[in-house]
């Protein structure tokens, strides 16, 4: 049989000529019965389109709700950011209305700079370094602190006229000045975004989603400035291209990945999913693709630009309503090859004071040439000028150079007085050259790892000690054993990784962390030969460098160095272009100690029965077993933002990528004062295979898992897993990361000395005589307590 489909009837919500392409386009679908445009302009009218005199205000919503009962509408598409952030589709979702646009909360995303850039700082989204001020003399306080050239953004919507780009100090007080005191943009200007000035050429991306799936249009270039190159005053858009030659697939596919995915998801985690058009500004910079900002809803003039690329086979009404149903994995969004452009015809005086009411005329065009009504009205049966930018012409063919020349062929069909357009659009485009290969193009920037060697030089400089000034960039590391005053030193050696727990600063992006633990698995294992922790080196590889998740990541190093009182002399950062995916990265690190001869743990031949086990509480997890404690997440539901179920205040990610804590400097004085006679780093293996290391064949060691309360991360573990006690200890350190024997003569004064230099520690056990079943080992009982 077959199944009848009753007529979609669309709403499109505006009066630009973004909704008179949207209109356009959604008429095109062999479903769609009549395209109703509120309020519609001087060329939203005729076939199945239809003018509705009605404005999209706050104060129309209930108007606009009521007509699209009263006709049957099953599908609304809000154009304007201003009604979708006062939260119109919520209105129409209300009355169980499909609308493809988001909703209040998730349009905050446009209507808030500050939100935007504290959401893409929460998710690791790649944008320009910022503060967000509503405090006038703190933000002026910022751009004279700052290092680098700044943009002042009205946090608020500003019609696309809210940023500022001064080139000096001084135009920027002055700039703030006008935004935050004079209010030049009302109350958008009450709360500033002022941030890093990036370099680059820019793109503009509108993809469209249903709050999971993410696919996009062709990337677009406009022309905001008024006048041929780039001159005169910024505008809402002056023409576009799509797609952009400089957009190419590898570009956007790591656009994809690590901008459009991580933004859909991060904002349906956080509360706010996202169904509509998300159309993100980039700025393609040496060091990649960085966010400029989002808007919530579809670009002006590249919605003109990029929907006559639609393949004829394509129901964009099909697209909008599978998004709006989340059903959007179901209906693809398929292209034509080829290029198209978009030249804006603008009234005289615009962007500032300009006529309205002038008469247009109008010419046939040819194929592949649309002409889209922006700000236009009807005067009886005459089209007048209505507005600044008043027609968006757009040519399509398959080279950039024969779309530009559909496009301006179309221009001279259009007249009216006082008209004028830019000439050069397209010009970035047709300048594009065809360059040889470079080993950047191969994926490996070597500027990048440049920038990087400057930027971490501060920080590892925060290191030297006596022996080196911790100075960057040589072939080696150099460091003096003289200068440490040893008389008849031994070097003790280690080298280590960070194990899985990098899958967690992978996903959450926190990646300091990671470096503290980097030395603290290095150092306390050199700490328990008795050995001076002297310099380190750590490795760092990639597929593709982050500078600043890199810097971050030397910063965590250099922090462990200076809490174990060693120097960072060197390292390595190798970038290894499809060895590893987008975001991800693998790290190691050597660091060296020393012990006078006579001062190596452990002593052996001093272990005897009757000794005693101090133990000194962990911070946590610290670097071992993340493999079990990812899959008891995994198993318990939650994701790694996730509020943590076992203390307050954290994501379970936060909470799990605690730093492995540094034993080092409260050991030392212990160790030198001869009051230890072994000591055991509790890693990989827990009590039952790190303690043996270090007992002779002759005595065995006795756990008492009473001696201190299992701390709640493992509790949480433990239960949620279902996880045995037994591989509790053999698996992690069950809140002792390390394990002190000394004799029972010298238990309170190293209890003392390390409550002095704020150690938590606990008399934990004992070692005992052994037999030939118990020589070497150790037990942990009484692990029912856990």
């Amino acid at each position: 049989t077959n199944q009848i489909r009753v007529a979609l009837n669309v709403l499109v919500i505006g009066g630009g000529g973004r909704e008179h392409a949207l209109a356009w386009a959604l008429a095109k679908s062999e479903r769609v019965g009549k395209v109703y445009v509120a309020p519609g302009n001087g060329g939203t009218s005729g076939g199945k389109i239809e003018n509705v005199a009605i404005g999209h205000s706050a104060s129309d919503f209930a108007k606009l709700v009521e007509f699209a009962q009263t006709q049957s509408v099953g599908l609304v598409v809000p154009g304007p950011e201003q009604p979708l952030v006062d939260g119109i589709s919520d209105a129409f979702k209300k009355v169980g209305i499909p609308t493809f646009g988001p909703s209040a909360r998730a349009a905050r995303i446009e209507g808030s700079k500050a939100f935007s850039k504290d959401f893409m700082k929460k998710h690791g989204i790649p944008t320009a370094a910022y503060g967000n001020f509503t405090d006038y003399n703190e933000a002026c306080e910022f751009v004279k602190n700052a290092t680098f050239d700044v943009v002042i953004k009205a946090s608020g919507l500003a019609a696309g006229k809210g940023v500022l780009m001064p080139t000096t100090k001084e135009e920027a007080l002055e700039a703030l000045k006008s935004v935050m005191v004079d209010r030049e943009f009302g109350d958008a200007g009450s709360e500033v975004v002022v941030e890093e000035l990036l370099v680059g050429q820019e793109i503009s991306v509108l993809a469209v989603s249903d709050g999971y799936t993410v696919t996009s249009f062709p990337a677009a270039q406009d022309h905001k400035r008024a006048y041929d190159g780039d001159a005169g005053p910024n505008t809402g858009g002056m023409g576009a291209y799509a797609p952009a030659p400089v957009a190419t697939a590898e570009l956007l596919q790591k656009i994809h990945k690590s901008v459009l995915q991580p933004s859909i998801d991060g904002m349906r985690r956080d509360g706010f999913p996202f169904v509509g058009c998300l159309f993100t500004g980039f700025m393609l910079t040496a060091d990649g693709p960085k966010v400029l900002e989002y808007n919530c809803r579809f670009g002006d003039p590249e919605t003109e630009a990029v929907l006559p690329l639609l393949d004829e086979s394509c129901d964009l009404a099909e697209v909008f309503l599978a998004a709006a149903e989340g059903r959007l994995d179901a209906v693809p969004l398929k292209f034509r090859d080829g290029f198209s452009a978009t030249v804006v015809v603008a009234s005289g005086g615009y962007p500032g004071s300009y006529a309205k009411g002038r008469a247009i005329a109008f010419k046939p065009t040819a194929a592949d040439t649309h002409v889209f009504h922006a700000g236009t009205a009807c005067d009886g049966s005459q089209v007048v000028t209505a507005g600044g930018r008043v027609l968006a012409v757009t040519g399509v063919s398959d080279t950039v150079q024969g779309a530009l020349d559909r496009a301006y062929a179309g221009v001279a069909t259009v007249s009216f007085d006082g008209a004028f357009h830019r000439t050069d659009i397209g010009f970035r485009a047709l300048n594009q050259p065809r360059e040889g290969l470079s080993y950047a193009d191969a994926g490996v920037d070597i500027d990048a790892g440049n920038r990087l060697v400057d930027l971490i030089k501060p920080i590892v400089k925060a290191t030297r000690r006596a022996g080196t000034d911790s100075d960057i960039g040589g072939f080696g590391g150099v460091f003096d054993l003289k200068a440490t005053g040893y008389k008849d030193p031994v070097l003790v050696s280690a080298t280590d990784g960070v194990g899985t727990k990098l899958k967690i600063a992978h996903e959450t992006r926190v990646h300091d962390t990671v470096g503290v633990d980097l030395v603290a698995m290095q150092v306390n294992d050199i700490i328990v030969q008795g050995a001076e922790p002297l310099f380190f080196l750590d490795y760092y590889a990639c597929g593709h460098l982050d500078v600043e998740a890199t810097r971050d990541f030397v910063r965590g190093v250099a922090d462990g160095c200076v809490q174990a009182g060693c120097a960072l002399i060197g390292g390595e950062t190798a970038e290894m272009p499809g060895l590893y995916a987008a975001g991800e990265y693998d790290v190691a690190g050597f660091a060296v100690g020393a012990v006078e001869r006579s001062e190596i743990l452990p002593r052996m031949d001093d272990i005897d029965s009757g000794d005693v086990l101090v133990g000194l509480a962990s911070s946590g997890i610290h670097s071992n077993g993340f493999s079990l404690v990812r899959k008891v997440v995994e198993r318990a539901g939650l994701s790694f933002d996730s509020v943590c179920p076992w203390t307050d205040g954290q994501t379970v990610g936060q909470a799990l990528l605690t730093p492995t804590r540094i034993y080092v400097k409260p050991l030392l004085p212990l160790v030198r004062r001869r009051l230890v006679k072994a000591m055991a780093h509790i890693t990989g293996g827990g009590f039952t295979d790190n303690v043996p290391r270090v007992l002779p064949k002759n005595v065995c060691a006795e756990i008492d898992a009473q001696s201190w309360e299992l701390p709640p991360v493992f509790r949480w573990v433990k239960r949620a897993g279902n996880i045995a006690a037994d591989e509790m200890a053999r698996t992690f350190n069950c809140g002792i990361g390390m394990v002190l024997v000394v004799a029972p003569g010298d238990v309170d004064d190293v209890l003392t000395t390390l409550a002095e230099g704020g150690e938590q520690a606990y008399v934990i056990g004992r070692i005992n005589a052994a037999n030939e079943a118990t020589q070497g080992t150790a037990t942990t009982i009484n692990t029912d307590a856990w």
